[in-house]
């Protein structure tokens, strides 16, 4: 009894970053992330995507870089790339500056659709890590830049070894395959209740819709470290801790939301699939 599910999204802010510096590969990867990753929530396994690519001018080396990162990204994802547009609009568009979106559909059975009233009180929060900001909150990283007097080419050593723009564009982590993998080894069991993937509005704003209304999670911000960028933008913008929690993933990229009694097996397993599960919270 399959069901189609269907997302479309794009990379927001992110890809002005990325025009500025002429890197365009990353962004593919982050387009496929940002669907592939609200598509799995429903519990459907990815099957095809297409992308929309919005340009100046069509420039052969900068446009295949683009292709070739969401055809990395549906690799990850484990989805066929089928096709997609190329729009020149230089009354849209200035010279050099582009945007990228995607499309992608998936399958899944209609007896193991996640349906936020399966969510119980008692249930455990897992988190998945994110590889840094992701494709969210961009508008405000660039302005925290151009206020603070950040150097994109400086070296922060509490970051990395790599210049600020390039721990900024790091593309978005795609749970695809894990996710998938550990839904189908519960073929009668219906182990994870919800999921969410955390975009914008973070894990206030996107836990909250895994749950139905008479239903909340308590999350604990000890249990895992966010990664340093998260601070050093915190404390260049002198920005509220909540107003970062608002607008960031802050570390978590993804969250399941497990029966308790299965808790310690599903880490177990996504630790298998190569994740870093970290239980960060209950349902109350």
């Amino acid at each position: 009894d399959p069901v189609l599910v269907g997302c479309t999204d794009g990379v927001g802010t992110k890809v002005i970053l990325a025009a500025e510096r002429r890197i365009y590969d990353t962004v593919g990867i982050d387009c496929v992330a940002m669907n592939v990753n609200d598509l799995i929530v429903q519990g459907a396994e990815p099957l095809f995507f297409l992308d929309y690519l919005g340009l100046s001018k069509l420039e052969p080396a900068a446009t295949a870089a683009m292709i070739e990162g969401v055809a990395r990204g549906c690799e990850i994802a484990g989805c066929a790339l089928i096709g997609g547009e190329c729009a020149e609009m230089p009354d849209i568009y200035k010279p050099g500056d582009f945007d990228i979106a995607g499309f992608c559909v998936g399958v899944v059975e209609l007896s193991r659709v996640v349906d936020a009233a399966r969510v119980k009180k008692g249930d455990v929060i897992i988190g998945l890590r994110s590889s840094g900001i992701h494709s969210n909150g961009f508008t405000l990283v660039r302005r925290v830049i151009k206020d603070a007097g950040l150097d994109l080419d400086a070296v922060y050593p509490e970051l990395s070894q790599d210049p600020l723009w390039k721990v900024l564009l790091e593309p978005t982590r795609i749970y695809a395959k894990p996710i998938v993998r550990l839904l189908a080894s519960y073929k009668k069991k219906k182990v994870v209740s919800g999921m969410a993937h955390i975009t914008g509005g973070g894990l206030p704003g996107n836990v909250c819709r895994a749950l139905s209304s008479k239903l909340d999670a308590v999350i604990d911000t000890t249990k895992w470290a966010p990664p340093p960028v998260f601070s050093l933008l915190q404390k260049s913008g002198n920005i509220e801790r909540e107003e970062m929690f608002r607008v960031f993933n802050m570390g978590i990229g993804y969250t399941l939301i497990v029966r308790p009694a299965f808790a310690d097996a599903v880490v177990e397993k996504l630790t298998k699939y190569g994740e870093d599960p970290v239980v960060i919270g209950e349902v109350v």
